[in-house]
């Protein structure tokens, strides 16, 4: 590990995170949440805004590319919140340079360079993750809750959605016809990941997807069968949904729980609402979902907090050599595999088995 310093996180050693990439993600997907966790401390940025970083991060230092935020060597671990297609590229360059690296969703736009960035980690003794943030959901530790105590009995059933309303096509590099846009890579990644955690690696997968929108030039739909011996798992997104339907609907032999409505640590990053602040990750009581027993008694159950702090903090555990790594390097692959997958059922317009 690179030096760091002992500070005021009682005593445990303060991790330097260089953040690379100051757009949407980085500025508002990461840097909060980095920020409420005490064991790391965010040193420099690689970005063009410098005027941003200064007015967000004042202790902060800005450097204009990879390579000079990658040749600190006071930095500790790397953060990689740039577009998609870049996301190899760069992991590499900062596992050669002897940095932890945690990778934005997805972890990259092929299973191949996937396996040579987890072989690259071993390699050199690397801490290696990818921020699947919304497994800190609050829905969906919620639901994740339910399954793992039992109060479903037997899950045959799961169906996740993420359901918008954007007819019209929006300017910027996800909408743009190139390797990594589109929802599958954006949404599914989330969708993916949370079912893989629930249930593990299907046996079958079915997908379509497909253009909706007539300006679209990458995919904005896309229905996803994930099959197991004795259950599915349905993960669903699309831009021209007016009126969403359940988040959630999850379907066991001792009951139903369904669930409308998304967490609420996304839109408070985006209104500029501090992490940790009281009431964060909380859930409106009107928007708790329903749990039908089998015997038709309806319940409503609070909702779990959300914590997308959590992650980062279980990365600096890691890190600190004091726990397990929050989303391990495979997992992330499994997810960019399962894409892979669906794009050739999809193409092929067939169940393809594992």
């Amino acid at each position: 590990m690179n030096a760091a310093s002992v500070g005021a996180s009682g005593g445990q050693r303060v991790i330097r995170v260089g953040l690379a990439g100051y757009g949407m993600a980085g500025a508002i997907f990461h840097a909060p949440v980095i920020a409420a966790v005490p064991q790391l401390r965010i040193t420099a940025v690689m970005t063009s805004r410098a005027e941003d970083v200064a007015r967000d991060l004042p202790e902060a230092s800005t450097v204009a590319t990879a390579r000079a935020l990658f040749a600190d060597p006071a930095i500790d671990l790397v953060v990689i919140a740039t577009p998609n297609p870049s996301h190899f590229e760069l992991a590499e360059q900062a596992l050669r340079a002897g940095k932890h690296v945690v990778i934005d969703k997805p972890m990259t736009i092929s299973v191949g360079e996937a396996d040579a960035l987890i072989a690259l980690a071993a390699e050199t003794g690397r801490v290696l993750s990818v921020y699947q943030s919304r497994r800190w959901d609050n829905d969906f530790q919620t639901v994740r809750q339910l399954i793992e105590t039992g109060r479903l009995g037997h899950v045959s059933a799961y169906e996740a959605h993420y359901d918008r309303f954007r007819p019209e096509v929006k300017a910027g590099w996800r909408e743009r016809a190139q390797p990594g846009s589109g929802v599958l890579f954006d949404l599914g990644s989330h969708l993916i990941d949370q079912a893989l955690t629930l249930f593990g690696r299907p046996e079958t997968v079915y997908a379509d997807v497909l253009n909706l929108r007539p300006q679209a030039r990458v995919d904005d739909y896309f229905h996803i069968v994930l099959g197991y011996r004795d259950r599915r798992a349905i993960v669903h997104a699309s831009c021209l949904v007016r009126e969403p339907g359940p988040h959630f609907a999850v379907h066991g032999d001792r009951g139903s729980f369904i669930k409308y409505g998304m967490d609420s640590q996304e839109a408070a990053l985006k209104a500029g609402q501090r992490v940790g602040t009281p009431g964060w990750g909380e859930d409106d009581p009107a928007a708790y979902g329903t749990f039908v027993a089998a015997d038709e008694t309806r319940e409503s159950v609070p909702t779990l907090p959300g914590n997308y702090a959590a992650y980062y903090a279980g990365v600096a555990a890691a890190i600190n050599g004091t726990g397990p790594v929050p989303v391990t390097a495979s997992a992330a692959r499994d997810v960019i595999a399962i894409i892979e997958i669906a794009r050739r059922s999809a193409a092929e317009r067939r169940t393809i088995a594992l």
